[in-house]
Formats: C-alpha cells, structure tokens, sequence
C-alpha cells in the first residue's frame, strides 16, 4: 500500500461553505483542440464544490482508504518542522498544487527516498526540482489544460481592469465618492491597442482568441510557431525573440513555463526595453520577471500598470513590496484555482492515481518527467533545470506571511 502525501491550500476563514452561489456548472466533454476531460473512472465529489483546500481534500479520501492506502492531507509545508517535511521521506507519492505549492527541491527529494510520483493538481511543475527527479527517478505528471481557460479568462480580466483603472474607480464607490476625474485621469480604452503574449501554447493562444473581438492588434512570440492558419485566423504578427515584441506592445501578457530559459527573462534591461506606459501581466510565474525591477518601473512610469496573479515564494510575505507598489492589480494565485477548474484538475488527480496504481500508462500529456528524462508536456515545454530556489524565504517571514 501506498502513502499519498497531499498539500492544498487552507480551508476559508470561516469553514468549508456550507452551499455555495451557484446550484451547478457547465458540463464540459473535451477542451479546445479536441482533447478529452479527465476520464477517472469514478469521482466522490459534486462539480462545483471547494476541492482544492484541506478539507476538500481533492475528493480523494474515500477512493485511496478504500483501497488500503495512506492519505495525509496538510497545509503546512515550509520549514524543518512542517508536517511536509515530517511525512516526506517515507511518502510514495506527492500531491500538491501551483497556488499553494510543497517545494520539491533536490534536499527534499534525496530525503524522499521512497517517493515514485509527484503530481500537479493543476498545470506548471516548477516547483519540483526537475533535474534532481529526473536524477533520483521521479516521475512528474500535471493535469494538462485543467485550468488553461480559466487562466486565460483572468489574463483578460487584468487586462481590462488595468487599462480602463477599474480598481481604483471601485474603490472611490467604497469610500462614497463620486470622482469622476480621478477615476479617468489613468484610464484608455483597448481598441487599437498593440497587445502581445510571451508564449502561446494552450493559454497564450486562449488569451489571443478571447483579445480578438475587442480589435486590437495581436502580436506573440513563442519557441514553437503557431500554424500559418491560426495567425491569418486571428491576425497574428510573430516575433522571433521577446525583445522584439515589447518593442511595439501596450499590452504585454506573459504565457510562458518557467525553467531556465524564462526565469528573470523581464528584468530591469527587458521592461527598459518596452514602450513607455504599457501594461504588464503575469499569470505565468514570478520568478519570470524580476520582483524589484517591477516596483521601480513602475514608480518612474515606465510601466503603467503591473498585474500578476504569481508571487514568489507562495504565499508571499506581508511586506513583500508587490503588495503596496503603485497601479498594481495584483490577486493571490487563484486563477486557475476557480470551482470549475477544481473539479477537473481533481479529476484529473484520480485519473493519473487511478492508472498508476493499475499499472497503466499516464496520458502523454499528462507526463512532465519519467523514466529520468523530459516527456510529453514537459519536453515540449520547459528545458529541465531547478526554480525552485530561494523558497527558504517562506521560513524567514512564517510570522508574518
């Protein structure tokens, strides 16, 4: 019998719900692109409920006790003392998630000496130390195109929101106000604007089909070409490096893994190099751009906004400078996190489970590493290598975060 470490995120402020807004939500069969949702044999769960904190435990408990296995569920990650830490080097398998992620660095794996899978609930992995599970025998897995939409949705949303200075406008209705001039001084509109995506795999390319109606210029760069047919679809004008494309947006959206190609790609050099006054989002991950060199441009107004729904490390500290630096729109990371995408990246999470201990193949495009080397997404998409330093950061604000 197995033991299923689990981390997830920490239940609401007051409980569990118990019933929630909306009775039901759309039933989907397939994503964009012809591939199917995730097929599990069976789930424990109702659509639509909170999963993805502790108590919702990914509807996982009765499948794996029924069958004789172990199942830990904790929030509790960072530190020597953690329960992560703790449960970890007898643990066969490790589930975690990106919005509230257990740091598989290679310290951690070489105590891991049992462990066998380590899987994603949800999409992006560079929380483990790919490198060091491809060298201690660690097969990666994600549920590809989980929450790829539900990304895409909140890229456009911050978008939308910075350009047009929504939150500030909300906030002067919360205070009373009705001030309409302060409220516009910030605020443009998006049509005509120039707005290109750092990466188009299956998020950058949802961001560019939700842009297309709003009639604005799209422009993208990415290591792998889209087909001649989706750029004259939507009007597409390729970059071959990223430089290039910041040179001519007002709106830069970044849809890009993380590995060591990417991590501090904008730096204070890259975002010198965009127009005065555009716009940056990150939904991919922090360690893309460089934390500091986003708080100064935008104090001198080099950027006109910055929104990310990425911190690292995750959770941020209470004083990390991204929380008070000006005409931010930044979220704690729940953009893929929504109840929609809980219930197939669960899903997903027993499909891959339920393979495994059948002796099955995992989908191709589940895979990130196996059998010691970069596979299906994975080699597709990042480049090995280990991001996953500096997550003692966590450790040093525990009081505070």
């Amino acid at each position: 019998m197995a033991k299923i470490l689990t981390v997830l995120y920490p239940d609401p402020v007051d409980g569990q719900p118990k019933s929630y807004s909306r009775d039901d939500i759309p039933k989907l069969d397939h994503y964009p692109g012809g591939q199917t949702l995730p097929t599990p044999k069976k789930i424990d769960f109702k659509p639509g409920e909170l999963l993805g904190s502790v108590s919702g435990e990914l509807g996982l408990r009765k499948f794996l006790e029924d069958q004789g296995h172990t199942f830990i569920v904790t929030s509790d990650k960072d530190g020597p003392n953690s329960v992560f830490e703790k449960e970890l080097p007898d643990a066969d398998i490790v589930i975690s998630q990106p919005f509230w992620p257990a740091y598989l660095t290679e310290e951690r794996l070489k105590k891991a000496k049992k462990l066998k899978l380590a899987i994603t609930a949800g999409i992006g992995s560079d929380h483990v130390d790919l490198d060091a599970a491809m060298k201690n025998g660690v097969t990666v897995a994600e549920v590809t195109y989980s929450n790829s939409i539900s990304v895409a949705e909140h890229v456009v949303m911050m978008i939308l929101s910075l350009v047009r200075n929504y939150l500030p406008s909300y906030e002067w209705v919360k205070k009373g106000g009705w001030n309409i001039a302060d409220c516009v001084e910030r605020s443009y509109d998006l049509e005509g604007m120039n707005v290109g995506t750092v990466g188009a795999g299956r998020i950058g390319l949802a961001v560019l089909r939700r842009l297309k109606p709003f009639d604005v210029k799209l422009h993208y760069t990415d290591r792998h070409r889209l087909p001649k047919e989706v750029e004259k679809e939507l009007g597409l004008i390729y970059h071959k490096d990223v430089e290039s494309l910041v040179k001519v947006c007002d709106v830069v959206t970044i849809n890009a893994p993380l590995h060591s190609e990417t991590e501090h790609l904008f730096d204070a050099k890259m975002i010198s190099k965009m127009k005065h006054g555009a716009y940056l989002i990150n939904t991919a991950r922090a360690k893309i751009v460089d934390r500091d060199a986003v708080v100064k441009a935008l104090e001198s107004g080099q950027l006109a906004g910055y929104a990310g729904d990425v911190w690292f490390p995750q959770p941020a500290p209470k004083d990390h400078p991204w929380r008070k630096m000006p005409h931010h729109g930044m979220t704690p990371h729940i953009s893929g996190t929504s109840l929609s995408a809980q219930a197939r990246y669960a899903a997903g999470t027993r499909e891959i489970l339920e393979n495994y201990f059948a002796g099955k193949p995992i989908r191709t495009e589940y895979l990130i590493v196996d059998k010691g080397k970069l596979a299906g997404t994975g080699a597709h998409s990042y480049s090995g290598g280990d991001a996953t330093k500096g997550v003692d950061e966590p450790i040093k604000y525990r009081k505070s975060a």
